[in-house]
């Protein structure tokens, strides 16, 4: 039985594939994709072997890339992105990097708002499943596919990973995005939806105060994408007006800002609970924008992380493919 977990962010692709009884493969790409015409060439005239070719409707595209690499062509930061073309291409990139002709289960999710409305769950259940012509010579057949809670992927794998016994706890599961921050409520292995929420505070406005914060600093703002590559490749510099600059204390100082902000959206959505959380399991790529501030609002509590955790979410998608 072959699995695939996707995981189309706002910033990154994640998969985790493989067949059941085995320990999936792992893959993280940049959410960057536009039609090929789009993008630039070398100066030396050489290919660049970092870009996945796709079809979108017939259109060629260029998927797995900087969103800044394109020229004239803006990245979806808004609720309808499953829709778009860029989201399309992303899941073609997907399903070619799976190295899988036939998915027998393929698991996605949405962000929590999303997630409920049953018109929007629908459509890109219905968009995933069936056969997909990825490139003019490779087609991939999608037999199946389960919607669920973006960040209930990530309370799957930091059970898997700490074979944590949940049964009767409460657990509050905080997954910040590079759109929106998700938190989802699951008690007795059911999910609270009024204690589950949405906050578009997300890592895409911390890095915008960062930016501010340096134009503040040092005369002129780095775009959100530099801070994002830079973040992404371990870089811990920036080139500013040609002098380098440390990007960690400037991410810290925005964090401060923005992350009680969406700890408060929380704790709002929390009053309705009978009962206070037992842990906090925090994933995603930008979970280390966020800990701070979720552990401040929750001093009692243990805040955890399974490794990896931008990985946490497609991971967590594999397993629950791997229980049905």
């Amino acid at each position: 039985m072959n699995i695939l977990g996707i995981d189309i962010g706002y910033s990154n692709l994640k998969l985790a594939f493989g067949p059941k009884g085995e320990s999936p493969k792992t893959h993280l790409r940049p959410a960057g994709a536009a039609p090929a015409d789009r993008f630039g060439f070398r100066f030396d005239g050489k290919a660049r072997e970092d870009r996945l070719h796709v079809l979108v409707d017939g259109e060629e595209f260029i998927a797995g890339v900087s969103p800044d690499r394109a020229e004239m062509w803006s990245r979806s930061l808004h609720a309808d992105y499953p829709s778009s073309a860029s989201y399309k291409a992303l899941f073609h990139a997907g399903l070619l990097l799976s190295e899988m002709d036939r998915i027998d289960m393929l698991v996605t999710g949405l962000p929590v708002s999303q997630y409920l409305d049953e018109a929007r769950r629908t459509a890109v259940a219905g968009q995933m499943q069936g056969t997909h012509q990825v490139t003019p010579k490779r087609a991939v057949t999608v037999e199946r596919v389960k919607v669920i809670p973006q960040p209930i992927g990530g309370l799957l794998d930091y059970i898997a990973q700490e074979n944590a016994d949940i049964e009767d706890a409460r657990v509050l599961v905080v997954d910040p995005g590079f759109f929106s921050v998700d938190w989802v409520v699951v008690a007795h292995q059911d999910i609270h939806r009024q204690s589950s929420g949405t906050s578009l505070n997300a890592s895409s406005v911390v890095l915008e105060e960062a930016s501010r914060l340096i134009a503040s600093d040092h005369g002129s703002a780095v775009n959100t994408e530099t801070l994002e590559n830079a973040i992404r490749s371990g870089k811990p510099t920036v080139l500013v007006l040609g002098q380098r600059v440390e990007i960690a204390p400037y991410i810290g100082q925005a964090a401060k800002t923005v992350g009680p902000v969406v700890v408060e959206s929380i704790q709002k959505s929390l009053r309705t609970e009978g009962a206070a959380p037992d842990v906090v399991v925090l994933v995603g790529g930008g979970a280390d924008f966020f800990r701070e501030a979720v552990q401040a609002a929750f001093p009692r509590l243990n805040v955890v992380t399974p490794k990896d955790p931008v990985y946490s979410n497609a991971r967590g998608f594999w397993l629950m493919g791997a229980s049905l």
